[in-house]
């Protein structure tokens, strides 16, 4: 295999794994307050990427991550994780993850706003037409359903972390990155707590679904990052949008839901814009 196939096949796997974590955390929150679910999920996550950056000899608490990038980053990270939990417990899961296809379009088009990087009519067509795909999911009017703006707001979150990510210093290692990140979910689940309280004691079956949302967002984490560092981005970045696949698939199986056409057709727009828009200069 060359290393864009095996980049590809590390994307397809941790897109894969986002997918079943997203289905944990719906099954848990189904019996657990959901700042309780983001709250232990982050904090087991950030304890063993903790461990693995000390066993590595890697600070715990580097001098970057207070700098001002990666505060940035951390609020842009809390403001996702928080909304994105939001949406998947509180909506359909084939509706949040194909709204969220658009964070790599809203990358797109913020690195060209901030950072003034170079984007050719085609790329800011496709941008277009990605945010009208994200339109006929949402279907202002009569089908309108503010619950799913929760989705919006938690992408624009996550496109702001990636842009932030892109100012940030140099040298963090993927298990520093990890710790911050899961520790950015348990802090989007404290505040979600706080809010709302009711903390209870987990019965077996929850404490399965907490177990299932960590082991399979650290894989996915883990499967991201080989596949970055394994084949040209732009062969390898596409392969994100496999995450929708998966996503509709277990909606379906597990949760019994049938997205309806708007949704198909948002979800076709959404993804071609967002191919061609990584794809082309």
């Amino acid at each position: 295999m060359t290393d864009n196939q095996r980049g590809a096949l590390y994307m397809t796997a941790s897109m894969a794994g986002f997918a079943v974590e997203d289905v944990f955390v719906k099954a848990a929150a189904q019996t657990l307050p959901l700042g309780q679910v983001l709250l232990t999920i982050g904090l087991a996550g950030m304890l063993i990427f903790s461990a693995m950056a000390a066993r590595q000899g890697e600070a715990l608490l580097p001098a970057a991550f207070y700098s001002r990038p990666m505060l940035i980053r951390c609020g842009f990270e809390v403001t996702g994780r928080l909304f994105y939990g939001l949406a998947i417990t509180l909506t359909a899961l084939s509706t949040t993850s194909a709204i969220l296809q658009a964070t790599p379009l809203v990358v797109v088009a913020g690195a060209a706003l901030v950072f003034g990087e170079r984007v050719s009519p085609q790329r800011w067509l496709a941008v277009l037409v990605g945010f009208v795909g994200v339109l006929v999911i949402l279907r202002p009017g009569d089908d309108f359903s503010t619950l799913s703006l929760l989705a919006v707001v938690g992408l624009l979150g996550f496109a702001g972390r990636d842009l932030a990510t892109r100012a940030a210093p140099k040298g963090l290692s993927n298990r520093q990155l990890g710790a911050l990140g899961f520790a950015m979910l348990a802090v989007a689940g404290a505040i979600l707590l706080a809010v709302n309280g009711g903390a209870i004691l987990p019965t077996g079956t929850g404490l399965l679904h907490l177990a299932g949302g960590t082991l399979f967002g650290m894989l996915g984490y883990h499967a991201l990052t080989y596949a970055m560092r394994t084949g040209d981005v732009g062969a390898v970045t596409p392969f994100r949008y496999t995450r929708l696949v998966f996503a509709m698939a277990l909606a379906i199986a597990l949760f019994g839901e049938r997205p309806d056409l708007a949704t198909w057709i948002g979800a076709g727009l959404v993804v071609a814009s967002g191919i061609v828009a990584l794809t082309r200069k």
